[in-house]
């Protein structure tokens, strides 16, 4: 990569805003690639084969960063291997599985909680506090996820009934919500070094869980459509967006990076008029200038509270 153009991508990556942006787009592909998984590969499946798809992405890419960081990863593995496992299998496993059994609508409200949880967990575990401006903040990305996930009628969350799908997505945040808590305690190590070791702890945990749903009886073989949800998966869910939340976390913290999950919702619905022909109403307008407005709130407030703090 020529010079300049180096430049410009190291200036990007230092850009939390962008980074954080990017990874939730990318995760909102990941709902659309979901959707179109249905009937064409079984979740345990997915979830399996994306990573080791992944592994052999790493093969190439992070071959040299690991052999450079792994006298400094090997010393971090018990933690490689449950922050993996939390967030990359049990999160992903989870939320697949849970699209059986409850509705997109439950589904969207649900995730639009991770914010909250991380808020929460972090203030529970190492005394993070948030301020006024930040929970009114974190407030208005909620009230914007609750727009496109109810199309508009906030008055429907009153008739939505709860589930066993809604519990397993409740434990999908829960567990994506500690993986942000602990991402700051990460070994001092490269970012792409840092992934490789989450992507193998990934892949193995999730064997036992691909091996359950071939004794059940449950296994659909990836048809064409499903390799190439797979690969997409592969590349941008697991691979780009991982990296850039890593990242994003590692420049703003976990409370502040914790609010741009809200952006998920919205660029799903984005993404669904372009690549599923759904609809754009006017309540996505509704909900983006919410969620963008909420997170500039939040994110203003937080930048304030640690500058008041380092001063």
């Amino acid at each position: 990569m020529p010079a300049g153009r180096a430049r410009i991508a190291s200036r990007l990556f230092d850009n939390a805003y962008l980074v954080l942006a990017g990874a939730s787009l990318f995760w909102a592909g990941n709902v659309i690639a979901s959707r179109i998984a249905v009937g064409d590969v079984s979740p345990m499946a997915l979830t399996t084969y994306r990573w080791a798809a992944v592994l052999l992405l790493l093969l190439v890419l992070a071959r040299k960063a690991v052999r450079r960081d792994w006298p400094v990863l090997k010393t971090r593995l018990a933690y490689v291997a449950v922050m993996g496992t939390l967030g990359f299998t049990a999160f992903n496993a989870l939320y697949y599985v849970a699209a059986h059994f409850t509705t997109a609508v439950n589904m969207g409200i649900i995730q639009g909680g991770i914010p909250g949880l991380v808020f929460i967990i972090a203030y529970m575990a190492k005394g993070t506090t948030a301020g006024r401006a930040q929970i009114l903040g974190m407030a208005a990305t909620l009230v914007g996820v609750a727009v496109v996930a109810t199309r508009g009628d906030l008055a429907a969350v009153t008739t939505l009934g709860f589930n066993f799908g809604d519990l397993l997505m409740v434990g999908a945040c829960l567990a994506y919500a500690v993986y942000t808590v602990w991402l700051p305690d990460r070994p001092k190590v490269g970012a792409l070094t840092f992934f490789a070791g989450l992507a193998v702890a990934a892949f193995l945990s999730s064997l036992p869980l691909l091996a359950i749903e071939i004794a059940s009886g449950h296994y659909q073989a990836p048809t064409p459509v499903g390799l190439a949800t797979i690969a997409y998966c592969a590349v941008f869910p697991s691979v780009l967006s991982q990296i850039f939340f890593v990242r994003g976390v590692e420049l703003i913290g976990p409370g502040r990076a914790g609010v741009f999950v809200n952006l998920i919702p919205v660029f799903a619905a984005v993404l669904a008029v372009l690549v599923l022909g759904e609809t754009f109403h006017l309540y996505h307008a509704a909900a983006l200038a919410l969620v963008l407005g909420g997170i500039l709130f939040a994110e203003r407030s937080g930048k304030a509270r640690a500058a008041a703090s380092a001063r």
